[in-house]
């Protein structure tokens, strides 16, 4: 069983050991734009604090703060790794694909550009999506809430961690289309298999959006009413890529299996 195991295990090693190392390369180079980097970050959070100053006139403007010795260079990591998985999503994707390509037929191997630029741009579209729309909306709510008898404080640590969180799960929550086109293409999945499968999908919507998004309902319908709408868009898709048959062709196989199955055991 090894024998067998041992050569998925040194490709999936040689697929780890690129993308990782792309990862480290993508690092450094981020690590070296992490100022403006971090100014587009904070953008959102300075722009919510300036709003408490002007709604608020007992309280005054809040400030971002570290709370660390080294908190200001902990904060760089953290952006320039942040960055870095986007600029090497890429290569992380095609060691994805060529790891599962040798299963794949001819005309399934030929996706792989694709597959790449499909899922980069869908994270893409789910980042600035949570940037430019739901983290104005949840930052000014979550800051301004309150601020009339407290000045915000923000710890950058904190914050950092929190936006990263948010952009990643949207970016991840983005590539759902992607996913279902090539499970389509696969046979793995059919468009009735996704209608089925809707009601508990909403509910898996729901409860993901309530761990990735701050605790307030806007911010999480912000996320989940998306997310539904590209379920619905994945549904499509898939009916286009990898239709189900009707439900009397259906029933014709399954009675030919049953018949050939009594004639087996009647053998």
């Amino acid at each position: 069983m090894f024998d067998e195991l041992k050569p998925h295990l040194i490709e999936l090693r040689k697929r780890l050991g690129i993308s990782v190392g792309s990862l480290i390369v993508m690092f450094f180079v981020m690590f070296y734009f992490h100022e403006p980097l971090l100014e587009w970050i904070v953008e959102p959070l300075n722009t919510a604090l300036i709003e408490v100053g002007k709604k608020s006139v007992h309280a005054a403007e809040g400030m971002v703060t570290t709370s660390q010795v080294g908190g200001a260079f902990f904060v760089a990591l953290k952006v320039a790794f942040f960055a870095a998985i986007i600029g090497a999503l890429p290569i992380i994707l095609a060691q994805i694909w060529m790891f599962v390509a040798p299963g794949l037929y001819a005309n399934e191997k030929k996706m792989i550009i694709p597959f790449i630029v499909g899922g980069t741009s869908m994270f893409l579209i789910g980042v600035l999506f949570a940037y430019y729309v739901v983290t104005p909306f949840g930052f000014d709510f979550l800051i301004t809430f309150g601020s009339f008898k407290f000045t915000p404080l923000i710890n950058i640590e904190d914050y950092v961690g929190f936006f990263t969180k948010i952009m990643f799960g949207f970016g991840i929550a983005f590539e759902l289309p992607i996913f279902a086109y090539f499970l389509a293409l696969l046979g793995m999945v059919d468009d009735r298999q996704m209608r089925d499968f809707f009601k508990y999908a909403v509910v898996i919507i729901f409860i993901v959006a309530a761990f990735l998004t701050p605790p307030d309902v806007l911010t999480q319908l912000l996320m989940a009413g998306p997310l539904v709408i590209l379920y619905g868009f994945s549904i499509l898709i898939v009916k286009l890529v990898n239709p189900a048959p009707p439900l009397e062709e259906e029933e014709e196989d399954v009675e030919e299996e049953e018949q050939i199955a009594i004639e087996k055991k009647s053998e």
